[in-house]
């Protein structure tokens, strides 16, 4: 079974994923993308490993190369975030590109009892982007639409409420 969840910054997506997979039975592993290359970033991981602190998720921090993680069989994966990934497969010089992060993903769902898969809304802020970033954000956009195409459940996280779009009701 495949969950995608889309949010805005702050939306409330990485608590609604958690507990999607809270509801779950069995192994739960958070899988966190984030690489942690600043202070900013620092802050942003120890509020969220704070925040699953005594949910019973085992963390594996992996920042590329998902289809080589192993000892994933069976379990109810959490991959926070997608849009972290995708940036570091494009842009980290072991990255494997935007084929890498679709492979991953497969070879997650080839292996895993569900995954729930947290990515962010692009361009619903607005602004204007430089050219690279604008690449990227089309680049997620573009990964966004394939995964939730391929999920068997959608939902679009605002102000902390879910808006399913496909394959009905959550736990």
């Amino acid at each position: 079974m495949f969950t995608f969840v889309i949010g805005g910054a702050a939306s409330g997506k990485s608590e609604y994923a958690e507990s999607v997979v809270l509801g779950l039975p069995g192994r739960r592993v958070y899988l966190a993308a984030m690489r942690p290359v600043d202070q900013e970033c620092r802050e942003r991981i120890e509020k969220h490993r704070r925040a699953r602190r005594h949910k019973g998720f085992e963390t594996v921090e992996r920042y590329t190369d998902l289809a080589g993680l192993q000892g994933l069989e069976g379990a109810n994966l959490l991959l926070e975030c997608l849009s972290n990934l995708t940036a570091n497969e494009l842009y980290d010089p072991e990255g494997g590109g935007v084929e890498a992060v679709l492979w991953g993903v497969d070879s997650l769902l080839a292996r895993c009892g569900h995954l729930t898969v947290v990515s962010n809304e692009v361009f619903s802020g607005g602004g204007s982007w430089e050219a690279g970033t604008r690449a990227y954000l089309w680049t997620l956009a573009k990964v966004n639409r394939t995964l939730a195409a391929r999920a068997d459940r959608v939902a679009e996280v605002v102000c902390g409420l879910p808006n399913v779009l496909k394959g009905g009701a959550f736990p």
